[in-house]
């Protein structure tokens, strides 16, 4: 199966999976908010974003065998994927007992993270979250196997698989929340099925690579060692300064202003992850295809897939960025009321951060796929600094809004640098052209915006369920009309455009 044909099954999978998922963690939590209430779902989604602080531990291990691994199962090497596998196991497993030990040692100034918790005891917040902390400890034990499905680019195995735990988990945690309103039974309805899921997914897969049970494996080579343990230690920064950028907002807010605002923030993210994994599955599918592509095809068509990657990332998360700014605020208070609303100055800059993520996700992507990890390892470190001074300084003076507008100027810094390092290191070009495209990308959708925004005044004048609608198809119609007169003839676009006609002609036959 060749590279467009895998990643054309990975999207389609993905999208299904992700269809799924998205629309019962909607409906959970809509019966969660209601039957638990905010102070709750705030706990809820803090120490969700404390877990993916210490699943720092991870370091980019994973990312680095990945990579290694791609040579490997091109050639059929089953020796070599065992030797790889076998230090993959050991590193996890490592990496597990961490994580548990950090996470013990961070229990006991739970009381100084979370604030104003009302009606939650100490003892009820610590045992909540060691449940948190043994889902996540777990989940290290068998995650590595992953590797190698993706690796033969079949992630829509490891979709699938999440996909179906998930509309169990979900199906009994709201029948639990109806029946008990009891957030213990909540949680360990979770950890019960997930711990089932993983222990299905370890036989599963012993049963797919039946050679990874082999017992005689031979040890990796000290260059090869090395050279994982080099694109570690470069990952280590960039996991350590993401972690500081991305994952720390719900714990500032908590820890600043009170926990039952993370609970507002947090309809908000959902509904913007919601989206933004859809465009994600998109990207994610053909990051094994790009690693493919590095090894076999030369740097100009490299620079030109790159440049078609790039200008669908522009179409597609600039439709949806202007979608959320004209449409997310009215989504809640049809969903959650007016008092669940945050400012239109907070949004913004959720928003632009959400446009500037989806242009690194490019560069990240080609970048991980190429193997480039040392050029930029401090990036990351530097990032995450900048976002937590910035963020801690502001929300003591001008609140919520602050701590958005770290993350932007933060995420900013990586948005400059990044095109520089992979033109020169990938391509040998000059970054000149990227930044052009910048700049004729950004006018496009601020011009766009702005027409928009003036049809919306007309068109929803109060927000009701009819003119929602009304609204939504206008934005897509109007947006992707005028994108196309802007960009249609353009090569990014026919190169989309003959992949789809191939595509056609395909089911024609």
């Amino acid at each position: 199966m060749g590279r467009v044909q895998s990643a054309a099954k990975n999207i389609a999978f993905g999208y299904i999976g992700n269809l799924v998922t998205q629309l019962l963690g909607f409906v959970l939590r809509t019966v969660f908010i209601a039957y638990l209430g905010n102070t709750l779902t705030g706990i809820n989604d803090l120490y969700t974003g404390i877990l993916s602080v210490l699943s720092m531990a991870e370091l980019g291990v994973g990312t680095a065998l990945n990579y290694s691994l791609y040579g490997p199962v091109a050639r059929k090497d089953y020796e070599k994927i065992k030797s790889y596998m076998q230090l993959y196991r050991k590193a996890y497993r490592t990496i597990g007992l961490v994580i548990a030990l950090i996470g013990l040692a961070i229990s006991p100034f739970l009381p100084y993270l979370v604030k104003q918790p009302e009606g939650v005891t100490l003892r009820d917040l610590t045992l909540y979250y060691f449940i948190f902390l043994f889902n996540t400890v777990s989940s290290y034990f068998v995650a590595y196997k992953y590797s190698l499905v993706n690796a033969e680019q079949k992630n829509y195995i490891q979709t699938n698989i999440i996909t179906i735990t998930k509309m169990i988990t979900v199906g009994l945690q709201i029948i639990v929340i109806i029946a008990t309103q009891n957030f213990y039974l909540y949680l360990l309805t979770a950890a019960f099925v997930e711990l089932m899921q993983k222990l299905f997914v370890s036989r599963y897969l012993n049963r797919r690579y039946p050679y990874l049970l082999d017992r005689n494996v031979a040890r990796l080579s000290k260059e090869e060692t090395g050279e994982v343990v080099k694109k570690t230690k470069a990952l280590v920064f960039h996991k350590v300064g993401d972690v500081a950028r991305l994952q720390t907002d719900s714990m500032i807010i908590s820890a600043f202003i009170n926990v039952t605002l993370v609970s507002f923030v947090g309809n908000y993210n959902m509904v913007l992850t919601s989206v933004s994994n859809f465009v994600n599955i998109i990207f994610n599918s053909v990051l094994s295809g790009f690693g493919n592509l590095i090894a076999t095809e030369s740097k100009e068509k490299q620079y030109s897939i790159f440049k078609v990657y790039r200008f669908f990332a522009c179409w597609i998360y600039g439709f949806s960025g202007v979608g959320f700014f004209l449409l997310l605020t009215p989504f809640i208070m049809l969903w959650q009321g007016r008092e669940s609303v945050l400012g239109v100055s907070v949004i913004a800059c959720i928003l632009i951060d959400y446009y500037l993520k989806g242009d690194r996700i490019v560069l990240s992507n080609f970048k991980t796929a190429a193997g480039v990890f040392e050029q930029d390892k401090y990036l990351a470190l530097i990032q995450g600094a900048v976002n937590l001074v910035i963020s801690i300084a502001l929300v003591q003076k001008i609140g919520l809004v602050g701590v958005y507008v770290g993350t932007v100027i933060s995420g900013l810094i990586a948005n400059i640098t990044k095109p520089f390092i992979i033109y020169k290191v990938c391509f040998d070009k000059s970054v000149k052209a990227y930044f052009l495209d910048s700049v004729r990308y950004l006018a496009a959708l601020g011009g766009i915006l702005v027409i928009l925004t003036g049809v919306k005044k007309a068109v929803m004048p109060e927000v009701t369920m009819v003119s929602f609608a009304v609204m939504f198809l206008i934005t897509c119609v109007v947006f992707n009309g005028i994108f196309l007169l802007l960009f249609g003839k353009t090569q990014e676009f026919s190169y989309l455009w003959g992949l789809v006609e191939k595509k056609l002609r395909r089911k024609g036959k």
